[in-house]
């Protein structure tokens, strides 16, 4: 395995490559295999919220359920979920049989051989994968991009990262806290051109800070403030301006001209899963076209296949070509290196 490939480093070449086929793909995918001779439990890690609802409604219910199995959701932040992990790496069963985590996240654990190295062979759908979203140690199951959300009737169309990560701006701007790597990757792409430039980024989140700059604990505290007119705007994925725009949140999304910093979302396999079979299930029951289909039209992520999507819906919730081509993808080998110092620093001394 390359250096590359183990840190997850996506090329904006190849990003745009894997993305842009993706409305002109044509797919009809074969049935589920038959992983019903299996069955029993499947304890799934994952957030809270919107997003494990959309799961149960996509997922669980329509897909697992039928195919014999019992899905147990077990609901936390990534950190926790991730500790919770390193916790019980000695144990020969594990309490987690699959994990939802966010893309470095997912190359974290890997590096720390928490997770399986997998078997494709057991996921047949991984074969309609886009080209840049197979990986050794994680099955990629939606993605999007840190756009700029701004209520029209507050403040006018900001055009870059650097419009909301503004002093000025900052005591009606509002950020999310389990986002820190992603708000940390901004303001170092804002202050410093690049997103490994963290020492010249936390001045400016401090700056921010001193600014009265909001933090809110999840999404959801996030789309409350911006329903109650607390805030603005501030920095989040364009899948979840879609879904607000559909509960009656007056919100709009514009592409930061820096390019956007992208968000990836996917399931690992503890090396330690009590039900491993499932598992496999579960991660190949991700990639089904009416999952995929299901998360775009609920959530507004782009899927990660190239199953064929209405040319509405695809429109609606990926990206233009340029846009791809101008994302600036987190390090992920630097980010998880620094990710105990870089966490510390955001708990302790910017948020407080």
């Amino acid at each position: 395995m390359t250096r590359e490939s183990k840190s997850m480093s996506i090329s904006r070449r190849s990003f745009l490559a894997g993305t842009a086929g993706v409305a002109a793909s044509s797919l009809i995918l074969p049935g589920m295999p038959a992983f019903a001779q299996g069955g029993g439990r499947v304890v799934v890690g994952t957030w809270g919220g919107d997003y494990a609802r959309l799961l149960t409604e996509n997922i669980d219910q329509p897909i697992m359920n039928p195919l014999g199995y019992e899905i147990i959701q077990d609901q936390a932040g990534d950190p926790e979920r991730r500790a919770k992990m390193l916790a019980e790496r000695r144990l020969p069963r594990g309490s987690i049989d699959t994990n939802a985590l966010q893309d470095s996240s997912m190359y974290q654990v890997f590096a720390q051989g928490l997770v399986e190295e997998l078997d494709f062979d057991k996921i047949p759908n991984a074969s309609k994968l886009l080209p840049n979203m197979r990986l050794p140690y994680g099955v990629p199951q939606i993605f999007s991009g840190m756009v700029l959300l701004y209520n029209p009737d507050k403040m006018d169309a900001p055009s870059a990262y650097a419009d909301l990560f503004n002093p000025s701006k900052a005591s009606r701007i509002g950020i999310i806290d389990i986002q820190y790597r992603h708000n940390i990757a901004v303001a170092s792409l804002i202050a410093g051109g690049s997103v490994t430039a963290v020492d010249k980024g936390k001045a400016l989140l401090m700056e921010l800070r001193k600014a009265g700059i909001r933090i809110y604990p999840t999404n959801e505290a996030f789309a409350q403030a911006l329903q109650t007119e607390e805030i603005d705007g501030g920095p989040m994925w364009k899948a979840r301006s879609l879904q607000w725009q559909k509960a009656g949140i007056n919100v709009l999304a514009a592409v930061p001209s820096e390019g956007m910093v992208p968000y990836v979302s996917g399931f690992v396999i503890p090396k330690n899963a009590p039900n491993k079979d499932g598992a496999y299930a579960y991660l190949n029951a991700l990639l089904e076209p009416e999952a995929q289909i299901g998360f775009a039209e609920n959530m507004g992520y782009a899927g990660t296949t190239n199953v064929e999507m209405p040319k509405e819906l695809q429109e609606r919730v990926s990206f233009t070509p340029e846009q791809i081509e101008a994302m600036n993808p987190i390090d992920f080998e630097f980010f998880t290196k620094n990710d105990l110092d870089l966490k510390t620093w955001w708990d302790r001394e910017f948020v407080g």
